[in-house]
């Protein structure tokens, strides 16, 4: 088993295409319930609150599991945690959609939840070790493509299948291409940690940074944010501003393609100014809360403003969101604790994901959709005051290291 080598072309890519199209398969199983969500209430008269609390199930389950599945994959090595997690989570996901009643939904969700947790600190651990400090930014940014596209293909395949063949399709199918990409992962993916398990010191100091925890505060906002729109852009669309169901489900496609552009520029920026990331996404944050300002005035004028408006929030959101939870967590964590740093970074900001599955529900429910939007407006202000914060710790730490 050799050590990873940045000047092997040939690793580095087959290292990237297998972590890019495993992240990306992830998403398969994750985007059924946003696009299904109005079938549901019709089929099974759920309400609101019910749909929240299976949301809400997921989401925890997700949260909590990043903790552990960090030190698991600093341990174990992420190709025994990509594959089999990937593997579980095709299993929870046919078990939702083969299922017909709430305690079904919640557990096979929830379960869902768990094993997607395996994915991001896995994953980035994975590819880290493969490409330089240096490049990190623009890497990362092209990388993290792979849950923006996973994202606009699971919407567009799941929508396609709703309107087909139904909405148990959109899971069961999905969920058997996402259990085989697990078996290509712990076929092909470089195994590159030591055989035994141990759990490494620098994975463990990960948890004690001030600046993980800050990020992972960061994430909370964005995350808040990016996950009600992911989980109820659609339905918003289709009660909200009555569009039809298929219509809502490509029209909030337009959040994803604005996400690729604006992640790509934040982590191209970054890097040239020499890995300083606080400023970007701090001025990126800012971006999105004028966008989503924007977004709400006249996002319900035509579809082609909606489309634009989520476009650009999505550019302002992704941005800072994949460069704190990919090339800042890098930095953070070195090669040996960046699984713990993006386990810790993406768990924090998960919680975000739990609240708003209650949130955004209660907020809808009793005041209205444009509401929420205002409490959206306020979390990405929140979260560029904390990327301050962040900038001025990051600016001491590079001046510190030029007077040693």
């Amino acid at each position: 088993m050799s050590e990873p080598d940045p000047s092997n072309i040939r690793a580095r890519r087959l290292v990237f295409a297998i972590t890019w199209l495993s992240y990306a398969s992830y998403y398969l199983c994750r985007k059924q319930l946003s696009v299904t969500k109005s079938r549901l209430v019709d089929v099974f008269n759920f309400d609101l609150s019910t749909l929240a609390a299976i949301d809400t199930g997921y989401l925890a389950a997700y949260a909590l599991g990043q903790f552990a599945s960090g030190l698991c994959v600093d341990a174990l090595g992420p190709r025994r945690v990509i594959g089999v997690g990937m593997m579980a989570a095709g299993a929870a996901t046919a078990a939702f959609g083969l299922g017909s009643t709430t305690a079904t939904f919640a557990i096979a969700f929830t379960l869902n939840g768990l094993f997607q947790s395996t994915g991001w600190p896995g994953t980035v651990k994975a590819i880290t070790p493969w490409f330089r400090p240096a490049e990190r930014g623009k890497v990362m940014a092209v990388w993290s493509t792979s849950y923006q596209v996973g994202g606009i293909a699971a919407t567009a395949v799941a929508t396609w299948l709703l309107t087909h063949h139904g909405w148990r399709s959109t899971f069961v199918v999905p969920a058997a291409f996402t259990a085989l990409m697990g078996g290509l992962v712990l076929w092909q993916l470089p195994a590159t940690t030591p055989a035994r398990i141990k759990l490494h010191a620098p994975s463990l100091a990960a948890f004690a940074s001030v600046d993980v925890w800050i990020l992972g505060s960061s994430y909370f906002c964005l995350k808040l944010i990016r996950y009600s729109l992911l989980f109820w852009l659609p339905l918003y669309l289709h009660k909200g501003l009555d569009y039809d169901e298929g219509t809502a489900g490509y029209v909030s496609v337009f959040f994803e393609i604005g996400g690729i552009v604006g992640a790509l520029v934040a982590g191209t920026v970054s890097d040239r100014f020499a890995g300083r990331r606080g400023p970007v996404v701090a001025i990126m944050s800012l971006g999105l809360a004028a966008a989503l300002v924007s977004y709400k005035l006249t996002g319900a004028s035509s579809i082609v403003a909606n489309c634009a408006g989520l476009a650009l929030v999505g550019f302002m959101l992704f941005g800072p969101d994949t460069v704190v939870s990919g090339a800042a967590a890098q930095d953070l964590g070195g090669s040996d604790g960046v699984g713990a740093a993006a386990g810790v970074i993406n768990g924090v900001g998960s919680f975000g994901g739990v609240a708003q599955g209650f949130l955004t529900a209660y907020i809808a429910k009793r005041w209205g959709w444009p509401r929420l939007f205002d409490l959206f407006i306020a979390l990405a202000v929140g979260s560029a005051v904390i990327l301050v914060g962040y900038s001025v710790r990051e600016h001491t730490r590079a001046r510190d290291r030029k007077l040693r």
